[in-house]
């Protein structure tokens, strides 16, 4: 069975391991998932206070680094 898949291997040094997507990819996703939970909280989120996500900015930041984190990191986006 035959894939289009490489494997890249994984980077030996600390500079490597900086300039590598190992380190940019979930740190992008973290990165961008909290922006978006951010602007969620800013233009969605709730404004009686009783929901524990969206009534501060502090846990829908947090929620959308994870959501980033898990979608950046997901074992079903590399190769088999």
């Amino acid at each position: 069975m035959e894939t289009n898949c490489t494997v890249t291997p994984k980077p030996k040094s600390l500079k490597e391991f900086f300039k590598s997507w190992y380190f940019w990819r979930p740190f992008l996703g973290i990165a961008i998932g909290g922006l978006a939970g951010f602007l969620y909280y800013f233009f969605i989120g709730c404004t009686t206070g009783t929901c524990p996500i969206t009534s501060t900015p502090y846990g829908s930041i947090i929620m959308g680094g994870l959501f980033g984190f898990l979608l950046t990191s997901s074992p079903c986006t590399r190769c088999k």
